[in-house]
């Protein structure tokens, strides 16, 4: 696309656009309205309202530095890690708003698991990875853990590769194994759901096919809402897709519909340039 073609359909992005707030009556189990986000009074956020759709895969596509990591972040508030922070609007999980200083944030990353873009195993044993997070949430009893922990790498497809090393350490497995490790670690805490930062970018195509495998299997059980750059992949497994983009720097919403109608028939310029690869 040449200078002027991407102009004009940066033009097309309104200075005060907003995305609808919903594309169907579906319940939202996190519904974010109006929200903006700045780090040291500079703007990464600004007036973004999404639904996230309850036991979807919902999926945010953009270019790079749109915002949608600061997003997953701020829905887990590890925005509070930063001292200069602001966080304006809500973020509604399940009808309370999740910014109110009054939030259990054990509680909140409980119910909201979060899973990195590189994989992220605790550097001790496969089951203390287990273990740890769920003593912090009162789980003691050794049949308790043991049952909960066989359940989760189950539900990944990893009990059967890992069952007889439980002892040996985390880091020794592949990175596929590892992701889908740290997938398992959040599903021990049974959460509400999973939100998921490009969670195969480092990983080969067949261990991608794994964890988008694992995805789907997913879906209807949890909640899920996926970063990922890779356009073939959300066509693969989102329902919903937001598409982001940046406006003066600022991340903003830009169009919110159903994965076809995103990847088929996107109602602004700006969308449909960048699902055909015409912008970056």
């Amino acid at each position: 696309m040449n200078t002027s073609t991407t102009q004009a359909h940066l033009k097309a992005v309104p200075e005060n656009y907003t995305a609808a707030p919903g594309v169907d009556k579906l319940p939202a189990l996190i519904n974010i309205e109006n929200f903006s986000l700045s780090y040291d009074k500079q703007p990464v956020l600004e007036s973004l309202s999404l639904p996230v759709y309850k036991n979807h895969i919902n999926t945010l596509i953009g270019p790079s530095g749109c915002g949608k990591s600061s997003l997953l972040n701020s829905i887990i508030r590890l925005t509070d890690y930063h001292d200069n922070a602001k966080l304006e609007g809500s973020i509604n999980i399940e009808g309370k708003n999740i910014l109110e200083t009054s939030t259990d944030l054990l509680s909140l990353r409980q119910n909201i698991g979060m899973v990195f873009q590189k994989p992220m195993p605790f550097p001790m044993s496969i089951r203390k990875n287990f273990e740890l997070p769920l003593k912090e949430q009162g789980v003691k009893k050794r049949d308790e853990l043991d049952s909960k922990i066989e359940t989760a790498l189950k539900d990944v497809g990893l009990w059967d590769e890992v069952s007889s090393r439980l002892d040996k350490s985390a880091v020794q497995l592949s990175g596929g194994q590892q992701q889908r490790l740290c997938i398992a670690r959040a599903l021990a805490l049974q959460p509400k759901a999973l939100l998921m930062d490009e969670p195969c970018s480092a990983l080969d195509p067949i261990a991608t096919k794994t964890i988008e495998e694992l995805i789907l299997k997913l879906k209807g059980k949890y909640t899920i809402l996926i970063v990922t750059h890779n356009l073939s992949q959300a066509k693969r497994i989102a329902d919903y897709v937001a598409f982001m983009w940046y406006h003066q720097g600022r991340g903003k919403m830009i169009e919110h519909n159903h994965a076809d109608v995103i990847f088929n028939n996107p109602s602004n310029p700006t969308t449909l340039a960048y699902v055909q690869g015409l912008t970056e």
